[in-house]
């Protein structure tokens, strides 16, 4: 049985991207675990707000067949200033307490500081070296965080592999309108119509009706 883990910066990265392919992970037989790294930082978020998106998050993953979910207690939008060993420590303990073969990770090029550092908190969690786990590594997209970022190469996120989630996408959409404290009104990324057009663009671009898109980072084939 695969055992995968969603890491996300914030709650609702890792719905935005990869609710769908987690739904059709867990049909299929996979553990799906989700860590979300954060809370937000007392200076700006209430403890209210922050158990808030939180049970958001909870309702969310149930309904796509999440496994377990955990909560770290870092800063947010304060990665920047926080130990990326700290963080990486963290992440670590997880994968290897779980034992886990698949790592879904944000993308390395994201606007957000957040995400960037939880990138590489998580290559250095999975390095190969010694008793590792963690065979595969993806790097998902996230509305309003990738799409935003500078116009370098080295930050774009150019899509190497599609999962057909025509299946499971209406599941993914059930569990972002869980999240009624970060949803906003189309033309706003983080709207329902913006997540299907998306879906619907990437699907297109591989010959099926929707899908999600990652970039491979690496495999170890035994």
């Amino acid at each position: 049985m695969k055992k995968i883990l969603v890491v996300a910066p914030h709650p609702d990265d890792e719905v935005l991207g990869c609710g769908a392919t987690m739904k059709k992970m867990a049909q299929s037989g996979a553990e799906v675990h989700v860590l979300v790294v954060t809370k937000g930082s007392p200076k700006m978020y209430t403890h209210e707000k922050v158990e808030n998106v939180r049970a958001e998050a909870r309702r969310a993953h149930a309904i796509l067949g999440v496994s377990q979910t955990r909560f770290l207690d870092f800063h947010a939008p304060e990665l920047d200033i926080t130990s990326n060993s700290a963080i990486s420590r963290e992440v670590a303990s997880v994968i290897n307490e779980l034992q886990i073969d698949t790592l879904f990770i944000p993308h390395r090029g994201d606007i957000h500081h957040d995400h960037s550092a939880v990138f590489k908190a998580c290559l250095v969690a999975a390095r190969p070296v010694g008793n590792y786990f963690v065979k595969t590594i993806l790097s998902y997209e996230t509305l309003s965080e990738t799409e935003w970022a500078p116009p370098f190469a080295d930050d774009a996120f150019i899509p190497t592999m599609f999962i057909n989630v025509t299946e499971t996408f209406v599941h993914k959409m059930e569990a972002m309108e869980c999240f009624k404290s970060q949803l906003k009104a189309f033309p706003n990324p983080r709207s329902l119509h913006t997540i299907e057009s998306l879906a619907r663009f990437r699907g297109s671009t591989v010959g099926v009706e929707l899908a999600e898109s990652f970039m491979h980072i690496r495999s170890i084939l035994t």
